[in-house]
């Protein structure tokens, strides 16, 4: 302690405040989402919805019933209004995106909220009844979509700051996700320079095919900077064999 500590303070905290999060935007708004693109945390999650007490126990019967209508791929079809969660099967994939422009893996990983204090009292645990700290995910796409603002037609957002929710950016948030990003962001913005077109314009038309976005992830591709992962399909069910975090 004492003013030559590394802070230069009497108390050895920092002069001023580390904002370690930017802002996250939120996507331009289409049929699918009509709120705004986001990725969320269902689109990359592995955990078993149904065993976890958490979620059963604290949502609405109808919005636990939604949240496997989602998880399945269901979201277009008219379930009966029972809880049919029980005949609803888990997905073993992360949402596959047809405008995915980069690649990257880790846990939903959140600071764990401890049931004493201090945190490193041996014997500690995570509070009982809260989200747990560490949550498995699947491999996860990085979307075209979740890089473009509503109202700006010339700007791609990189880093943090793309559209996913909190949940979501406690895994979007490392370093590579961050670079596999920062590669598309660039290799984006010139493509749509060359192409005389803006980004939005590239997925706009989605789900219906767009070639000038396959023609932006051919050039990903080549340029070492991956779209997918191996093997990756809506009929691969067998991802809970890959590593996961």
């Amino acid at each position: 302690m004492g003013l030559d500590t590394p802070m230069g303070t009497a108390h050895g905290l920092s002069k001023y405040p580390y904002m370690r999060e930017a802002r996250r935007i939120i996507g331009r708004p289409s049929a699918v989402y009509p709120s705004g693109f986001s990725v969320n945390e269902i689109d990359i999650s592995k955990i078993d919805y149904r065993k976890e007490s958490y979620y059963r126990e604290n949502l609405p019967p109808a919005m636990y019933q939604q949240l496997w209508k989602l998880l399945a791929g269901l979201e277009f079809l008219k379930l009966p209004p029972e809880n049919i969660t029980d005949q609803v099967k888990r997905r073993t994939r992360s949402t596959i995106y047809p405008d995915s422009v980069g690649i990257a893996q880790y846990a939903m990983d959140f600071h764990p909220c401890m049931a004493e204090s201090p945190p490193e009292k041996p014997g500690n645990n995570e509070r009982a009844g809260v989200r747990q700290a560490h949550g498995p995910a699947y491999p996860g796409e990085i979307p075209l979509r979740a890089m473009i603002p509503q109202r700006i037609d010339n700007l791609l957002v990189a880093g943090k700051s793309i559209a996913n929710s909190t949940i979501a950016a406690a895994a979007y948030r490392v370093h590579a996700f961050e670079w596999s990003v920062g590669a598309a962001a660039g290799t984006t913005a010139s493509f749509a320079l060359l192409e005389n077109v803006l980004p939005y314009q590239l997925v706009d038309g989605l789900p219906s095919k767009e070639p000038l976005l396959e023609k932006l992830r051919t050039r990903l591709e080549a340029n070492n900077n991956p779209t997918q992962f191996p093997d990756t399909s809506i009929f691969n069910l067998d991802w809970e064999e890959w590593r996961v975090w």
